[in-house]
Formats: structure tokens, sequence, C-alpha cells
């Protein structure tokens, strides 16, 4: 009675093992990447969010908008020389455009060279009715964004409509924009206009472009402390088949050698505001990053 039993036991575990085994292998996509595994996404994900649909006294009726920077690049090539199917996090895209817009701001988009917003649909909450609403909304601009080499080269300087640049996460954020020449241009002239900067989550790895072509002492936001998913989190990744292999550099590491402080350990639900720059831990902090920047955006135009 008692082998079977032990035996019982053993086929119990052992079926435990190989469901764990199975559920956190991340899952092949046809072009040969990865996205999270069952048991990431269930971890890692939710059907709806706690956007709160705060009602703004005063919503803003004047001409200043928001500049929202996306990638336009979905394959992160890991250490592993695995590649992991990313983007921009739509939770952290349209959660905060929802407070945006019920503050009265509206928000225009652009990525590099103009291709479209590449979305990690994987992680679209597809039970919440609200970002469901505003992502039908704005479809057409994710789709058809504008370029910001254009705008740089073109119409940045000549520009006064623009409170505010925003830069959402997902680990798509460190493709592309870190190293990219005009957003250095951008972020530098956005600086020097004294307009507010919000970034969410992997979105603060954006902020290494600023640092191109200067040196550590000139970097703009040397001194600053911000909210931002944490590396060691990252490095977890592989663990539950979130990601298909190591991440391929740490961002928050740069920018703690450019002399930025990560406040947070965890990806919570942190947000910070040092001076004009907003930021937020993880998408569960989505709902309150987009308040603190509609609140802040409305003082300031009502200063």
């Amino acid at each position: 009675m008692k082998k079977k039993i032990v035996i019982g036991l053993v086929s119990i575990i052992g079926l435990a093992f190989i469901t764990l085994y199975l559920t956190s292998r991340p899952t092949a996509t046809e072009d040969g990447a990865f996205i999270p595994s069952p048991l990431a996404l269930k971890l890692a994900t939710s059907p709806t969010t706690n956007f709160d649909n705060t009602s703004y006294e005063n919503p803003y009726t004047g001409h200043k908008k928001v500049l929202m920077i996306c990638t336009e690049q979905k394959n992160m090539t890991m250490a592993n020389g695995k590649k992991f199917s990313t983007g921009n996090h739509p939770v952290e895209i349209l959660l905060p455009v929802l407070h945006l817009k019920n503050a009265g701001f509206e928000v225009d988009i652009v990525t590099p060279t103009g291709k479209p917003v590449v979305i990690e649909h994987w992680a679209m909450p597809e039970e919440d009715e609200h970002i469901k609403a505003i992502y039908s909304e704005f479809k057409n601009k994710l789709e058809n964004p504008e370029s910001l080499s254009d705008f740089v080269s073109y119409e940045m300087k000549d520009r006064s409509d623009y409170i505010a640049l925003f830069i959402p996460g997902g680990h798509g954020a460190m493709l592309g924009l870190p190293e990219n020449k005009d957003l250095s241009e951008l972020l530098k002239w956005s600086y020097s206009k004294d307009l507010f900067t919000l970034a969410i989550c992997h979105g603060p790895a954006a902020l290494l472009a600023a640092s191109l072509e200067d040196d550590k002492d000139s970097f703009i936001y040397k001194g600053y402390k911000i909210a931002a998913f944490p590396d060691a989190v990252d490095e977890q990744g592989p663990m539950i088949g979130y990601t298909p292999g190591p991440m391929p550099y740490k961002y928050g590491e740069r920018l703690n050698a450019l002399g930025v402080t990560i406040i947070n350990q965890k990806a919570d639900n942190t947000v910070y505001i040092d001076r004009k720059l907003i930021t937020a831990a993880s998408p569960l902090a989505a709902n309150d990053f987009g308040k603190l920047a509609a609140t802040e955006l409305l003082k300031e135009v009502n200063k």
C-alpha cells in the first residue's frame, strides 16, 4: 500500500514538473522569435486594467499637445542569440493616453522613420472596454505615425505647441531609441524648452539617447531620480519564460553610470516626479502615472 502511495506521489510530482516545464517555455512565433510563455503571460499580464476614469476639473482647451515617441522595431536579439517578440506595451501606451485625453490634451505619435508602431499584442487587456475603445480610436495614428527624423530636421525648432514628450515602455523602448541621434536632439531640445518628459517601465531606456556625443558630466538627467523597470527583474525573465534568454544589455546600469538613481527595486506601481521628468516602474503603475502626468500638465497650463 505504502509503495503504491509513493509511486503515486512520484507520478504526481513528475507530472507537475513536466507541466511547469512546458508552460514556462516561451512560445515560438512564425518569424522565428518568441513571445512569453503561458506561465509568464498568466503572471505578468491581465485581461483588464485598473483604469479609474478620473474626471479632471477644468480640462485643458488650448493648443498644447503631447508628443509620444514609440518604437518601430519588433524583435530583440537576446544575449543567447534568440529573438524576443516585443514592441511597446499596450497598457503603457493607452492607459496614460486615456488620462491625458480626459485632461484635454491631444497626443501625436512619432516613430524613428515613420514606420508603424510595434505593439506587444500578447499583452493587450482584451476584456478592458476602456483600453479597447482608445485603441480603436488611436489605431490609425499607431499604424501611420509621423517620422521623428522629419520632425527633428524640419519642424522641431519652430514648434511651440508641445508641453511634453512621452516614451511608453515595453522592451521595444530599448530597440533603436537609446542610440537614435534624432531622439538625442529631441530630448535636449525639450529639456532646453522646459517641457515635461514622461517615461514608463522600460521607456527610461530611451533617455540614454541624450548621452550620445556628450560626456558623462553633461548628461542632462545627471542627478535625477526615476522609477523604472529594474534590471534585476529582467534577469529573472528566462526563469519563467517571459524572455527566451538573458537581456542583451542592462539599461538601468547604464543610466546609473550616467548619474541617474532608480528608486524602486520591484516592478511595481511606483511613480516619481523629479523636476519635469515623470517616470513609473511598470504596467502596474500606468494608472497612477497617467493621473500624475495629466495633473502636472494641467498645473503647468494653468499657471
